[in-house]
């Protein structure tokens, strides 16, 4: 059976993250993540001797990992070759080819890396086997309502002066699918929460100009492979500007953050009770009348 083509094309998006980290990464999205990620790793309440960063495109994860837990051992799996770090191991790879023994972690963190992978299920199972018992997994990536003030400006555009159109911005996952992932890949606990981060630019131009500082530009493998038509580009900042803007002139972008994690199962941790096994009835806690289900006398 062959195997469908991959959405993203992976050697593209390393070669424009390349282009963006050369000219000056625009770090002000991650960053603000890197602070979140410090946040909710205080509220773990336990010590990891083997961490990893997972694909974060700049370091920013990596300072949070070395300042929270200096005395354990530090891998950064990066997108691009860097430098030699005496606070990380460092290695060039893949996510979707985690060099990592299995049960070798017992914490994985990833910022804005894992909605850019083509096989997100396949990911997941291979950081569960990386993870030891009770090993946490603790990742943000861009979900499906990000961007969608540029994709709905695009799609109006093109509609209007090419006669259909082309994917220009990627089907981030949505929150309600990421659960279902993490327990199907095998992790205990899951847990997924969304948060909403809005950037104003003075037009839609300031926008596109830091998606390529981020390396966050088109790299699906069905792109439309011509030039973007210089008419089109400029009917897109027209809609943009009056569908998406303040009162001050000032157009919106929305990012969509999911926040996930899980654990990897352990006899420690809480399980669900047995149906049947409470020791006290929620109707007396609520004050009510129970009811049986096949009470079907008149209310």
């Amino acid at each position: 059976m062959d195997r469908p083509p991959p959405l993203f094309d992976t050697a593209l998006a390393r070669t424009r993250l390349a282009r963006a980290r050369a000219a000056g990464y625009a770090d002000f999205l991650l960053n603000t993540l890197a602070e979140d990620l410090d946040d909710r790793l205080a509220a773990v309440l336990r010590t990891f001797t083997c961490v990893l960063d997972l694909a974060t495109p700049t370091d920013a994860a990596a300072r949070v990992l070395a300042a929270r837990y200096p005395e354990a051992t530090r891998i950064r799996l990066t997108p691009l070759a860097e430098p030699a770090s005496a606070s990380h191991l460092r290695v060039a790879g893949d996510p979707e080819a985690l060099p990592v023994a299995a049960g070798g972690l017992d914490l994985a963190v990833s910022l804005l890396a894992l909605q850019g992978v083509n096989d997100l299920p396949g990911a997941l199972v291979q950081l569960r086997r990386a993870l030891r018992p009770d090993g946490l997994l603790l990742a943000c990536l861009l979900g499906g309502r990000s961007l969608t003030e540029l994709r709905q400006s695009f799609a109006q555009a093109e509609s209007e002066l090419e006669g259909g159109v082309s994917p220009r911005v990627a089907p981030f996952t949505a929150v309600r699918e990421v659960g279902g992932l993490l327990q199907r890949a095998g992790f205990g606990l899951p847990v997924a929460d969304t948060e909403t981060l809005t950037v104003r630019y003075a037009d839609a131009f300031g926008l596109m100009r830091d998606l390529r500082a981020m390396g966050l530009t088109n790299t699906l493998s069905e792109r439309r492979r011509t030039p973007l038509r210089r008419a089109t580009l400029m009917r897109v900042a027209e809609i943009y500007a009056a569908r998406f803007s303040d009162p001050d002139g000032r157009v919106r972008a929305t990012f969509e953050i999911l926040w996930v994690s899980g654990w990897v199962p352990h006899e420690s941790q809480q399980k669900p009770l047995r149906p049947g096994s409470a020791k006290a009835r929620l109707a007396d806690a609520l004050g009510t009348v129970e009811h049986s289900t096949d009470d079907r006398s008149p209310r």
